[in-house]
């Protein structure tokens, strides 16, 4: 069990990242500090993650991605950045939960984690656009803010209770698909209606 809570940590936190690269970094930069031992173990290589500079320098990166990519066309400017910046949060939030994980070879860590935040991420690049289409911009602060909700649970169940993750992991897709087919349906039959008038 320990190995499954480790593993589903490691992926939640990639996945946090895609989203929001400075909320795990900071939560768990934080709770490798200040929560008692047993709630977060970092590797070795990684404990700078827990260091006073580089939780200052997180919070300040972290008060910046949150401002940026609730403006629209910034939003967009931080995404091309983030392009970057989020795998490799993914890539080393993960390898440093995963690191603790007997016969875990780092680099597979390492690639796990920039794969699966570059996929969040890339998913979430892709959709941002239709946003802004559809709404004239004015639904990006609102996507965003959900965006970093979510990355905010993924990484506080990531790092209290992994195997909630799942729940996460599979409702949350499950919802979003609900939730665009009822639109493109609502819209379909607006337009259906319009055109028999």
């Amino acid at each position: 069990m320990d190995l499954v809570n480790a593993l589903l940590g490691a992926f939640g936190l990639a996945v946090a990242a895609g989203l929001n690269a400075w909320i795990p970094v900071v939560l768990v930069g934080a709770a490798a500090r200040w929560l008692p031992g047993g709630w977060i173990e970092l590797s070795p290589k990684f404990a700078f993650l827990s260091s006073d500079w580089f939780l200052v320098f997180a919070g300040v990166m972290l008060l910046i991605e949150l401002a940026a990519d609730k403006i629209p066309l910034v939003d967009h400017a931080n995404d091309v950045i983030q392009s970057v910046v989020r795998p490799l949060a993914g890539a080393v939030l993960f390898a440093a939960g995963s690191g603790v994980i007997d016969g875990l070879d780092g680099r597979i860590a390492l690639v796990l984690g920039f794969l699966t935040a570059g996929s969040i991420h890339g998913v979430k690049s892709a959709f941002r656009p239709l946003v802004t289409a559809s709404t004239g911009g004015l639904g990006n602060p609102v996507v965003s803010l959900i965006e970093d909700v979510l990355s905010l649970v993924a990484t506080m169940l990531a790092i209290l209770i992994p195997l909630a993750l799942i729940a996460l992991f599979i409702g949350v897709p499950i919802w979003i698909g609900r939730w665009w087919t009822g639109r493109r349906r609502s819209r379909s039959g607006l337009l259906s209606a319009d055109q028999n008038r």
